[in-house]
């Protein structure tokens, strides 16, 4: 089994096979897959890490993989306009749900609770399969989560 121990992030570096991965798996530091090409591989990656679509991982014999987020269930949320898309991503938002956001769409995995709050807000919903890549936390690489406040009591 070949082990992964750097992400070197979003690089030119030529993979010499690739990683095919659900969301699920890429926020994980540590698990055994197989590769594109039938390699068994574990990881063994800095934990809190979100691999993202296109970065390349290396392995302890130098041997470089891309990843590649895997299509999977997923529910496409369309506004109408400018507006409505603002105030969708308000709200579910405020629900601290992950999502992908492109122009004018949201995407998250198929939730009865969030599909039927985005039908109330407007949006038309599609149902597929689509890779997920979704918006990392606004407090990461900034050191932390932290709020205005003090948890001193």
């Amino acid at each position: 089994m070949l082990k992964i121990t750097q992400n070197l992030g979003q690089t030119d570096e030529p993979a010499h096979d690739r990683l095919t991965l659900a969301f699920e798996l890429r926020q994980k530091g540590r698990f055994k897959t197989v590769s594109n090409a039938g390699s068994e591989v574990g990881l063994f990656l800095e934990r809190g890490q979100v691999l993202a679509q296109g970065d390349k991982l290396l392995s302890e014999c130098g041997q470089v993989f891309e990843v590649v987020a895997r299509a999977e269930p997923m529910v496409t949320a369309h506004a109408a306009d400018w507006p409505g898309f603002a105030r969708a991503c308000y709200h579910l938002g405020n629900r601290h749900v992950t999502l992908e956001i492109g122009p004018l769409w949201l995407r998250f995995p198929p939730d009865h609770v969030l599909e039927h709050l985005a039908e109330h807000l407007g949006l038309r919903l599609e149902h597929g399969e689509a890779p997920f890549n979704p918006e990392s936390g606004a407090y990461q690489g900034l050191g932390g989560h932290h709020h205005g406040h003090s948890h001193d009591h």
